[in-house]
């Protein structure tokens, strides 16, 4: 498993409290494709098979407890 960068965490932080993409998009002032980048990188480096299993990955591994 690969680390997440500051940024791939604080998406993943607004998926576990339920945010969508094009919320997410305004909360950190990017667009709605860059948003998806970055769930797709951090999907690929936790080895998740969807943004699902990357939230429980992240919750069991306490990857956002930092």
């Amino acid at each position: 498993m690969q680390q997440l960068t500051k940024r791939e965490k604080t998406i993943l932080r607004l998926i576990t409290q339920g945010y969508r993409y094009a919320q997410i998009s305004k909360i950190i002032y990017v667009s709605t494709h860059t948003v998806k980048a970055h769930i797709s990188a951090i999907i690929r480096k936790l080895n998740a098979k969807n943004r699902t299993h990357a939230v429980y990955i992240a919750v069991v591994s306490h990857l956002l407890d930092e």
